[in-house]
């Protein structure tokens, strides 16, 4: 009998480091503004963050916090910390203080490291979050360190620069928890395992083209689905990392030629601001642009405009739940010689599965069983296999509830097309994705409810030209209350995180079933046909 070691391997994505670190030392791994670091000093970095995070007593199983924009330590994070088997929680920094505190609290993060430009949203809360054991202050938007707690880079010189053992007995243990706002509001803890990180990130390379000469620009923030696994795909192909602290237009177009970018993620609205910032209007890229687009597909206006300039727009659909892009709308040759419209009409499509996922398929939401592939029949996108998430931290119930049939329920209604290409027809559960950006209409609504001037209130999206969908709330007054749309846009910003806030009011009575309940498809309808007229 042969020794396990000599034919099984656990699959992390932790090794990917070790492996281009051993290939190219010496090539440029990191760029973050003027400063660069190599593989080999990159890897020491991760090992000097592991070693130091150990000393801390953090091992197996412990979660730690990082709220930082997308720079080195965020980078250096997604390996040292599963590389001693913790539990990487990346937190959005465009929460509200209240909603990081929930998720220390929730997630049982035992040390928190914290940017400097954001430690606003935990300074208030530090002493009501008895889990957390230490503050670190990532000093990378100026010198002050606000917290009570080191400084990162005096943090990392506790740590050894030498080789750390990858500390993962097994490739389903949780490396990241991601929190997602789902349909209530509520956020839950989606646990990431080593097996589906290491999967989907081959898969990000084989998708897009990765290899040792790509350079990637990190417009999509690290703490979006732990970057749609690019911190590791990157990292295997032997490429590059550019950081992005702000998505800034201008900063962008000037990077995208003086660092001779290759790849990059974004929402729809960066794009926008690309092709409309008056530096692109003369930018010629020089080298192919490969750019992956989630959430709403862009206009063809867009893509046409992107296209100009060297780039090529792959669109990808995915959910937290499934380390973000789960299908991709794999191109065919022959469809370059078709209309414009109809080619804009099929990069509509959200497509296949990646090839390290597989199983996808649109089903009856009561039978399960498989709608006709005519493009028409409605029914709801499900996935299972390798690259689907363990379940929801604390949380069996919602677990149970996604996993029902032996798949994980999306929530999203889609039909599929003769050729196996799925499309997104609704969002059944009602997320808007303003920006890049999932927002719950239940979560605003609770908040309009809460203000003792409204009776009753419904939120749905409605088209916008900058950010492809915005919330809109519908309202009814009480009897003799008196409110503005600017007085309640200004409360919700109040008690949310401000870019889940309403950017319409309509005072109106809701529709409803003869049960009572609001009819917000109704809404939805009227906004989205209004804007077809419009466009017509």
């Amino acid at each position: 009998m042969t020794h396990p070691s000599m034919n099984y391997e656990v699959l992390t994505p932790v090794n990917f480091i070790k492996r281009s670190t051993e290939v190219y030392p010496e090539k440029v791994a990191v760029i973050n503004g003027n400063r660069r670091f190599t593989y080999r000093e990159f890897n020491a970095r991760v090992n000097r963050l592991a070693s130091a995070l150990k000393a801390k007593g953090i091992g197996k199983g412990d979660k730690v916090a990082f709220i930082c924009p997308n720079i080195p330590p965020m980078l250096e994070a997604h390996f040292a910390v599963p590389m001693i088997g913790a539990v990487l929680v990346s937190v959005n920094i465009r929460l509200s203080a209240g909603e990081v505190a929930y998720i220390l609290d929730h997630s049982d993060s035992r040390i928190c490291f914290v940017d400097n430009e954001f430690a606003s949203l935990v300074e208030n809360a530090a002493n009501d979050l008895p889990g957390v054991e230490a503050f670190v202050n990532i000093c990378d938007a100026g010198p002050d360190c606000p917290l009570d707690g080191p400084d990162y880079e005096d943090f990392l010189a506790t740590g050894a620069a030498d080789d750390f053992s990858v500390e993962v007995d097994d490739e389903r243990e949780v490396i990241a928890l991601n929190y997602t706002s789902g349909t209530t509001g509520k956020p839950k803890g989606v646990m990431y395992h080593h097996r589906g990180a290491y999967l989907n990130s081959l898969g990000d390379c084989m998708e897009m083209g990765l290899k040792s000469d790509s350079v990637y620009l990190w417009t999509l923030p690290m703490f979006h689905c732990n970057g749609w696994c690019f911190p590791w795909a990157v990292t295997a192909a032997g490429g590059t990392h550019l950081c992005l602290r702000k998505v800034d237009p201008e900063e962008i177009v000037g990077l995208l030629t003086r660092e001779n970018v290759s790849h990059m993620c974004a929402a729809p609205i960066v794009l926008i601001g690309i092709v409309n910032h008056p530096a692109s209007a003369d930018l010629t890229l020089n080298r192919s642009l490969e750019i992956a687009v989630g959430g709403a597909p862009p206009s063809p206006a867009i893509i046409a405009q992107m296209e100009q300039m060297g780039a090529n727009v792959n669109h990808v659909y995915g959910l937290t739940e499934v380390y973000g892009p789960y299908t991709v709308c794999a191109w065919h040759e022959a469809w370059n010689d078709l209309p414009a419209d109809e080619r804009a009409a099929i990069r509509s499509r959200q497509g296949v599965a990646y090839t390290v996922c597989q199983f996808l398929d649109v089903v009856d939401t009561e039978t399960m069983v498989p709608v006709p592939r005519d493009g028409k029949t409605i029914g709801e996108v499900v996935m299972r296999g390798n690259v689907v998430m363990l379940g929801y931290y604390k949380d069996e119930a919602a677990t149970k509830n996604a996993f029902e049939g032996g798949w994980f329920h999306s929530g999203d209604l889609a039909v599929m097309h003769p050729d196996n290409y799925i499309q997104i027809m609704d969002r059944q559960k009602d997320i808007i994705i303003s920006g890049g950006e999932n927002i719950s209409t239940v979560e605003i609504e609770n908040v309009l409810y809460s203000h003792n001037h409204i009776l009753e209130a419904a939120v749905v999206a409605t088209p916008d030209e900058k950010w492809g969908e915005v919330p809109k709330a519908f309202v009814t007054l009480k009897e003799g209350a008196s409110l503005t749309e600017e007085e309640i846009i200004a409360y919700c910003k109040e008690n949310l995180a401000r870019f889940k806030a309403p950017k319409y009011v309509e005072f109106s009575a809701l529709p409803k079933t003869s049960t009572g309940k609001v009819q917000k498809y109704v809404l939805r309808r009227k906004e989205w046909e209004g804007r077809e007229k419009r466009v017509n």
